[in-house]
Order: structure tokens, then C-alpha cells, then sequence
């Protein structure tokens, strides 16, 4: 996978939110075999003792995804996302701008907005965004490269609850790199966003809030994995009706 020029091996992002403590956080990494995990500006705080959360994730190796959560205007996130890049040395952004505040769900008018912005300003945006085709398209006009449609809301553990539209949105954009985000609860709904022929999948709170995070992370790893290769199968299509696996010819004929 290749995100803005840039080879991705796993399949897997993850993010660094609610985790009980920062060793379950660097063993659950470790076990998710991520290359790229996400971080909010809100960790850094303005007096630097965020410092050390950062050099944390640093010595992961991973690459750092700066996110925009918690805006709820494009200026607000364009704001963000500036001084995230500032702070953590990368163009690199995921774009959220929040539009309702129960489901979390993107306000995709502002987001496409805050999307041209960044783009222009030479950031490589990874938009949180809904499974609309319109919506869609308009980001990928206003200079976005991968688009990461929502499984469920933020948080959730709901699964996928649009199968369809994700599907719809595979077929509509071929060669866009596409990152199911948000909704994911357990390794099954992960493997479920790849068969439908996802690049990738980005979770947080499945894993974060998970009994064991390590073994929740190392589960999901070889879920998104399993999915990916199940797609590249060519699965069989569903069918209405059974149909024998045994061939009826040949079988005795009792009188």
C-alpha cells in the first residue's frame, strides 16, 4: 500500500487514545505490527509536558499521524492541523471536523473546505469522512489522496453498519487508497472492512479498551490480514439457493 508516496507494509493503523498505561500502550503497538499510528494535538500541551508522550510514540518507530479531533469548523481544524505540523515535524494530517456531536459524524461541507485549505498549504490529508460517492469525489478534488470512510460512529464498537456503501465506494474509486475509520469492535468487523477489498483499517478504542490490549491488538493484526488475503482470493459470490458440493451424477439408483 502506498499512501502519498509512501510504502505502507501493515494494513493496520492504530491510535494512542484511553490506554491504562503507557507500556500496555508500546506493547499493544508492538503487537499490532502498526507502521503508522495517530495522535491528537490536544496530548501536546502548550507548556511542553506533552514532550514525553511524543518521544514515546518516537521510539515505536511507527510514523506519526496527527489528527484534528475534537474541531468543529474548518478554520478550527486548519488552525490544528498547522500547528500539528509545527509540533510533530510532518505534513502528514487526518482531517477531522466534527459535525454532530452525539454521533460524531464528519461535517463533510466544512471537511471538504478544510480539506482544500490543507492541501494547498502542501499537507497530505487523510479526510474522516462518510461513506457518501459525493462527498467522495469532492475530496478527492480538493487534493486528497486517501479517503477514510466511517465504519460506524467513533467509539462505537458497532461494526460496519453500511456494508454496502463501503462496497459501493471500493468500486467507485478503484485506485484511491481507502481506510475504513472508526466503528471497529472486534477483529471480525476488521476482516469484514478488507474482504470488501479495504487498503487498511484504523482503530483506537477496540483495542485501547480491550481486557488484554496486547492480545486484542496482535487479534486485530491478523484479522485485517486475513481479510486482505481473503479478497485477493476472488471470494465466491452469495448465492440464494444451496448447491451440492457432492455431484448428483453417478450417484445409485435404488428401485
Amino acid at each position: 500500500m502506498r499512501l502519498y508516496d509512501i510504502e505502507i507494509t501493515s494494513p493496520l493503523l492504530l491510535g494512542t487514545a484511553q490506554y491504562p498505561s503507557p507500556v500496555v500502550l508500546l506493547d499493544a503497538i508492538a503487537a499490532s505490527g502498526a507502521d503508522i499510528v495517530t495522535v491528537s494535538l490536544r496530548r501536546e500541551t502548550a507548556d511542553g509536558s506533552g514532550a514525553g508522550f511524543f518521544d514515546l510514540l518516537q521510539q515505536t518507530g511507527c510514523r506519526i499521524l496527527p489528527n484534528t479531533a475534537g474541531c468543529h469548523s474548518a478554520q478550527e481544524a486548519v488552525t490544528t492541523a498547522q500547528m500539528a505540523r509545527e509540533v510533530f515535524g510532518t505534513d502528514w494530517i487526518k482531517l477531522e471536523v466534527i459535525g454532530h456531536s452525539d454521533t460524531l459524524q464528519p461535517d463533510v461541507f466544512a471537511l471538504v473546505e478544510a480539506a482544500r485549505i490543507l492541501s494547498n498549504d502542501g499537507f497530505k490529508v487523510f479526510p474522516y469522512t462518510t461513506d457518501d460517492l459525493v462527498v467522495g469525489e469532492k475530496l478527492i478534488a480538493a487534493g486528497c489522496q486517501v479517503l477514510m470512510p466511517w465504519g460506524a460512529p467513533i467509539g462505537s464498537g458497532q461494526g460496519l453498519r453500511n456494508p454496502g456503501a463501503l462496497r459501493a465506494m471500493r468500486a467507485h474509486f478503484p485506485n484511491v487508497a481507502m481506510i475504513v475509520d472508526a466503528g471497529i469492535g472486534r477483529p471480525s468487523d476488521a476482516a469484514q472492512a478488507m474482504e470488501l477489498g479495504m487498503d487498511a483499517v484504523l482503530l483506537n478504542t477496540a483495542v485501547a479498551k480491550a481486557g488484554d490490549p496486547e492480545k486484542m491488538a496482535q487479534a486485530m493484526a491478523q484479522a485485517v490480514e486475513a481479510g486482505r488475503m481473503g479478497y485477493r482470493a476472488d471470494p465466491m459470490d452469495r448465492r440464494d439457493m444451496a448447491v451440492p458440493s457432492t455431484p448428483i451424477l453417478g450417484l445409485a439408483e435404488l428401485a
